[in-house]
């Protein structure tokens, strides 16, 4: 089942500014005619022998006029802000049924299989470091690496020799080095369907089974 989480939202925070911008705007409207009749008055209540410099209203004027300027700014910013808000959820339904590879170390192992790929500058040992996603360690070992692009498979037994239950799982692959320590870190990719979206602050967020994989963090996308 596809979907699209925290769009609805980022509609609704625009629209509530849009709409507190509406009442401000109605607001200072209202206040208008008690804006010039209090300036009416000052002008009629001056002293003629001791006239206030006329620069004085022009400034009370322009002090008006941008308060008015800037809640019409606020106004189309909140309508910008909606437009941005659909057309980013238009962009990013393309995604949907897709399958996408990205960077990342984390995966979901289902019915005892998950899959890394990964791109090793050179061949040769490795440790691997498999943690759930409570960052518990549960399968530690050592494994060969082959030059270039290649999958790692991990069939949910731990360390202990039991079966890890369903669920995300993060991996960490070291390269012995030549003093025999596994320090060089050989980066990681997952791959799966987009079977939702969820929009956050921080940006889209795909949703790969039980995975969640950041949409910047994309590589490459195919349909199946």
């Amino acid at each position: 089942m596809t979907g699209i989480t925290g769009l609805s939202d980022q509609i609704s925070a625009a629209a509530a500014a849009s709409n507190s911008t509406s009442s401000a705007k109605s607001a200072l409207n209202s206040n208008y005619e008690l804006f010039l009749s209090m300036l009416t008055t000052q002008i009629q209540n001056q002293d003629p022998l001791d006239p206030t410099d006329s620069s004085k209203y022009t400034e009370q004027l322009v002090q008006y006029s941008s308060v008015e300027q800037q809640i019409k700014t606020n106004d189309q910013l909140g309508n910008m802000l909606q437009v941005i808000a659909s057309s980013t959820a238009s962009s990013y339904v393309s995604y949907l049924g897709t399958n996408v590879v990205a960077s990342g170390a984390s995966t979901e192992l289902s019915n005892g299989e998950a899959s890394w790929t990964y791109d090793a500058g050179e061949g040769g040992k490795a440790r691997v470091e498999v943690r759930n996603s409570l960052g518990a360690v549960v399968y530690t070992g050592d494994t060969t690496l082959a030059q270039g692009r290649d999958t790692f498979e991990w069939d949910g037994r731990t360390s202990a020799g039991s079966q890890a239950p369903d669920g995300q799982y993060s991996i960490a692959i070291g390269r012995y080095d030549a003093n025999g320590a596994p320090s060089v870190r050989v980066p990681t990719e997952v791959s799966g369907t987009v079977d939702g979206i969820e929009f956050s602050e921080g940006g889209a967020v795909l949703t790969v089974g039980g995975a969640r994989i950041p949409a910047n963090a994309v590589i490459s996308v195919n349909r199946s």
